[in-house]
């Protein structure tokens, strides 16, 4: 598997799937191995591109760092500009999905003129939900047969093991046996120990309009119909953020469209790197 070595001297893995121009994919989780992803609904294949996928530093084939503080997102963002200089790239071309999307903008907000394109899968951001919006958007699956026992596991104060679990068909836009398998392997692929570490020191406007003045790259939000967050409303916000940012709606889909309906989620993007 390669590595590459980043700002503090930590060598970390990535993945490499297809040929073709590289698009490098990072994870979200937070701190999930990249292993979730599967093979994106196809999109090497649909695409023409090779990905790139690290493993975030404490997944996957990546070791454990000495320092919390380093799981940070903006620490990250450093690790992803570290893998662009590995990769000999002037440009990059990213996808980030949930708080992969997040640790995308902070690298285009401190990197405007090394992102070629930017697409964000139903991305973490700064934009602020509303109680009621959230509340629409739990309503939007009331008549399902999981909604009592999942929406009150949503509701926990102090999230647990089972809750996540009970809450799982929320972050799908049906509750399918491939959705089942998904949701079951959250458990063993999550680094909690990163999760907790991922919001420290991450200024409150960080990712505010400002943030991406400078920045000329096409940007496309892909977002799922049924997901609670962002969900179409707040991804139009979040494309608004910039010069060229438009929203995609994938209808159906949940926080992992490609495995609500892989080939469309492979198409959706595909046209979001050429358009």
């Amino acid at each position: 598997m390669p590595t590459y070595t980043s700002y503090d001297g930590t060598q970390l893995a990535y993945h490499v799937e297809g040929d073709g121009e590289p698009l490098v994919v990072w994870p979200g989780g937070p701190a999930r191995d990249a292993a979730y992803l599967g093979t994106l609904g196809g999109l090497a294949g649909a695409s023409g591109r090779a990905l790139v996928v690290p493993d975030p530093r404490g997944t996957g084939a990546s070791p454990r760092p000495d320092d919390p503080a380093t799981y940070a997102a903006p620490r990250l963002a450093d690790d992803l500009e570290a893998l662009r200089e590995h990769l000999g790239l002037t440009t990059v071309d990213l996808l980030g999905h949930s708080a992969g999307g997040f640790v995308a903008q902070l690298y285009a907000a401190a990197h405007p003129e090394r992102v070629g394109r930017l697409v964000l899968v139903t991305p973490a951001s700064s934009i602020e939900v509303t109680d009621e919006e959230w509340a629409a958007r739990v309503q939007l699956r009331a008549a399902e047969p999981w909604f009592a026992e999942a929406s009150l596991a949503l509701a926990a104060e102090e999230p647990t093991p089972a809750t996540r679990r009970a809450m799982s068909p929320f972050l799908y836009g049906a509750w399918t046996d491939a959705a089942r398998e998904h949701a079951e392997s959250d458990a063993s692929q999550h680094n909690r120990d990163g999760t907790a570490a991922f919001w420290s020191g991450v200024p409150d406007d960080a990712l505010g309009r400002d943030a991406f003045a400078a920045l000329e790259a096409p940007v496309r939000i892909v977002v799922g119909e049924l997901d609670l967050v962002p969900g179409p409303e707040v991804g139009q916000r979040i494309a608004a953020l910039f010069a060229d940012g438009r929203c995609i709606v994938q209808d159906g889909a949940g926080h992992f469209p490609w495995v609500d309906d892989p080939a469309l989620f492979a198409a959706l993007v595909t046209e979001a790197l050429t358009d």
